[in-house]
């Protein structure tokens, strides 16, 4: 295959709408970005991240380097935890306006750009409030510069205009989408991603799997987001297996990442529907729940769901997790019981039940997934139509296995 004669040490500019320096030691890229932001004038950045990953990844070693060569001052936010909150948002901006900061440096996978994203916001509009944001009373028109880098291969963010933060009083996880925050420059470095847990790995790539499908299949897809799609499924099919092996397979991780920024690139151009909406409600109300692990779960029983409507496309961009599909609708159970073979071979193997999800809860997330703000939007691009009753059968039989459902 083509992939074997790829230089995966000679660093790539790809022009998404943000331009991202992609390949192994594109982290040295960030001393041109120093540059260039000295060039706008911009002298003090708020730098925002997550504990740890910045600094075990060998990340902030070049960062910081650049910054101090460039006479950049900075502060760092570096409390950012998975599914992040409107406090996590409130409190980097707050602080990236009282040091003077004119720009962002996120750096860390999607948890950390996003709050950053949401953080550069609040810097050009310092009146407003992440919850204003989050709960869409406030519609953004400006943000600071971004500058991301991304350190998992799965969420795309760093090649896209989305956020997701969650508003923990009311469980709600919404999703935002402006052009003010593409970043201005990314690093996809897959160098800076081995320290990645077995667990990650597998979470973070089932994500950008997710983004594929749903980008493939919603009401807004096009040839192009299509065409993304199937291309991040085969490379996530291939390459998976090898990091899973090898946790430091340079060439395994270039491809996953490549394939999860064409994710990125596929729902910014097609958007999402029913596994991301109905995901977000179960990690917006168990926060310590992966948002991967939630997608995998409910995977299955939405492609059951849009395979009737969606055969030819999902035969054909599912043919390398699913042998034999013919892209016929009379195919959909198959699909969806092959699907969820192919999780489970990688180790996933949790259901709703597992993870301490009971029909008693499915009402709830019914009633989160229509009242979470955007989400209705992304309900509204599905295949298929989107009543409470399409809604709550996916999340029925996503409590248990096919193989011990009784799917009515």
């Amino acid at each position: 295959m083509w992939e074997k004669n790829i230089d995966i040490n000679e660093v790539k500019e790809i022009r998404t709408k943000t331009n991202v320096y992609f390949g192994i030691g594109a982290i040295a890229k960030i001393s041109d970005i120093a540059v260039e932001l000295v060039k706008k004038d911009i002298k003090k950045v708020l730098v925002v991240s997550g504990r740890s990953s910045y600094i075990k990844s060998g990340a902030w070693d070049f960062v910081k380097k650049a910054l101090e060569d460039n006479k950049i001052e900075y502060v760092n936010y570096d409390q950012v935890t998975p599914n992040p909150t409107i406090d996590h948002v409130d409190t980097a901006a707050r602080l990236g306006r009282d040091f003077g900061a004119h720009a962002v440096i996120a750096i860390g996978g999607g948890s950390s750009i996003d709050a950053g994203k949401s953080a550069a916001i609040l810097l050009k509009n310092p009146k407003r409030t992440a919850r204003e944001i989050y709960e869409y009373t406030f519609t953004p028109e400006k943000a600071a510069p971004i500058v991301a880098i991304n350190l998992t291969h799965g969420t795309g963010t760093e090649a896209d205009r989305v956020a997701v933060v969650t508003v923990p009083d009311k469980n709600f996880k919404p999703a935002i989408a402006y052009d003010c925050i593409y970043p201005m420059f990314s690093i996809d470095d897959p160098a800076l991603m081995v320290s990645l847990s077995p667990k990650q790995t597998i979470y973070v790539s089932v994500d950008a799997v997710n983004h594929a499908i749903e980008a493939a299949t919603s009401k807004i897809n096009s040839p192009y987001s299509i065409l993304t799609a199937k291309e991040a499924i085969r490379l996530i099919c291939k390459y998976l297996p090898h990091v899973i092996k090898d946790a430091n397979d340079l060439r395994a991780r270039y491809f996953l990442s490549y394939a999860s920024m064409l994710g990125g690139v596929s729902f910014d151009n097609a958007l999402l529907h029913y596994t991301h909406a109905l995901e977000h409600p179960l990690s917006a109300v168990k926060h310590e729940l992966t948002h991967g692990l939630g997608l995998s779960i409910l995977l299955p029983a939405v492609i059951k769901e849009i395979y009737p409507a969606t055969s030819e496309i999902l035969g054909d961009i599912l043919s390398p997790i699913v042998c034999d599909l013919k892209g016929k609708p009379e195919e959909a159970e198959k699909a969806a019981e092959g699907v969820e073979k192919w999780l489970f071979d990688l180790g996933i193997t949790s259901k709703l039940e597992d993870e301490g999800f009971g029909e008693s809860e499915i009402e709830m997330l019914v009633n989160l997934t229509k009242t979470t703000p955007s989400l209705d939007l992304l309900l509204s691009l599905a295949p298929t139509v989107a009543s409470d009753k399409t809604i709550e059968n996916i999340f029925r039989e996503s409590l248990k296995p096919y193989a011990c459902n009784v799917l009515k």
